[in-house]
């Protein structure tokens, strides 16, 4: 289908009739209304070198025609005849601005190139670790935005052949996962060392030498002049003595008789106490990125490494001791990506059933169940949860 379109206002037009199918673009009825414009302009003495003011197609048909007549220019193999001395000034102004018009060069962005998706050199890699046994299970989930898994653990069943001593542990890296790394295999020796050295015949030897345990660790680790830190909670079970630790967000819940008893508390800057051993020490608390930060970054207050932070990051643990009881059923040791999203007593709910109320317990499953609903509630991050059958320590 066609139609004619007659523009009575122009004079370059008004003497005939422009073609137009319905069917064109929007470009292609500029370039006609442009080329029809130029030939009547060249081709007629009488015709005005400008479109009438009052034309619809008045800027259009100015550009098509500049463009034809630069083209025309530059590219023709036969020369063109000269200007008019009318029209020479604003063509060659015309022309030297179209051939301005270029695409501009590719931006090189040297930092695009060194992004990537892949986990960091010397990663292993690993999105789960699982262990079980009749004692104990342990399960680790990296967080779904997570390049690597910044977690670990640690369980030593009858250290040193002694069928009365057990250590466990997890450990919570940030800012890479060196500081857990060498915290997860050098914390349990050097308690035991302490212990040994001190004797441990008295609850508050034992508490001493966890203390200087932890503080031994995280000297050796700031001479290693590697970044990065970990938050720790710790067990030792000595002859039916339970000895839990912790230093950062990690926590240790246990259930006796199904009723959750937090064993341990969060070191974050919030904590009234904590706030105002940092603020009299020179540094300051401040809310952001939504929650409360040391500095204005660090989310805990207490750990292992930390060299930039060290005036106000301690190393130093807090131990509660007691004797493990018929009613003591589970211990559940787990880093922040697990209590951020579940409750103390919500935990002690899920893992119960898997753990006591069944003929076949199993508590990898009961570990996995408490990662699984963290991650559905929405963590994204390193998720580490073991879970000690504490009876079979009595």
């Amino acid at each position: 289908m066609s139609c004619s379109v007659a523009i009575s206002s122009s004079p370059v037009f008004s003497p005939s009739r422009i073609p137009l199918s319905c069917k064109s673009s929007p470009e292609t009825l500029s370039l006609t209304v442009a080329q029809h414009h130029l030939h009547a302009s060249e081709g007629s003495p009488s015709a005005s070198p400008m479109p009438c003011s009052t034309s619809p197609f008045r800027s259009r048909s100015q550009r098509g025609a500049a463009a034809i007549r630069a083209f025309r220019a530059v590219d023709s193999s036969s020369p063109s005849p000269p200007p008019t001395s009318s029209s020479s000034g604003l063509n060659s102004v015309r022309i030297a601005s179209l051939l301005k018009r270029k695409r501009p060069a590719r931006i090189h962005i040297p930092l695009a190139e060194a992004l990537t998706f892949a986990a960091p050199v010397g990663s292993d890699g690993q999105r789960e670790v699982e262990a079980e046994s009749e004692r104990f299970s342990v399960y680790c989930k990296r967080g779904r935005k997570r390049l690597e898994m910044e977690d670990r653990h640690k369980a030593e069943l009858d250290f040193h052949g002694d069928p009365q001593l057990a250590f466990f542990g997890i450990f919570d890296g940030h800012g890479g996962n060196k500081a857990a790394e060498f915290a997860s295999e050098k914390m349990g020796e050097r308690i035991v060392e302490e212990v040994v050295m001190r004797g441990g015949e008295s609850w508050g030897e034992i508490e001493e030498a966890v203390k200087i345990a932890y503080l031994k660790t995280d000297a050796e680790f700031l001479k290693q002049d590697v970044g990065g830190g970990t938050c720790c909670v710790t067990a030792l079970i000595r002859k039916g003595d339970l000895f839990v630790s912790n230093c950062g967000d990690c926590r240790a819940v246990l259930s006796r008789a199904g009723t959750a008893e937090a064993l341990t508390s969060d070191h974050r800057p919030s904590r009234e106490d904590e706030r105002e051993r940092i603020e009299n020490f020179g540094g300051f608390v401040d809310y952001c990125r939504g929650t409360w930060r040391l500095q204005g970054c660090l989310a805990v207050s207490r750990g292992i490494g930390d060299s930039h932070l060290k005036q106000w990051v301690i190393p130093e643990p807090e131990t509660k001791i007691f004797k493990i009881e018929p009613d003591c059923e589970f211990l559940i040791l787990a880093s922040d990506g697990l209590w951020d999203k579940v409750g103390n007593q919500e935990a002690v709910d899920i893992a119960r059933p898997l753990c006591i109320d069944t003929e076949n317990p199993s508590l990898l499953s009961a570990c996995k169940r408490l990662a699984d609903v963290s991650a559905a509630r929405g963590s994204v991050d390193d998720t580490s949860v073991m879970i000690i059958k504490l009876q079979h320590f009595v």
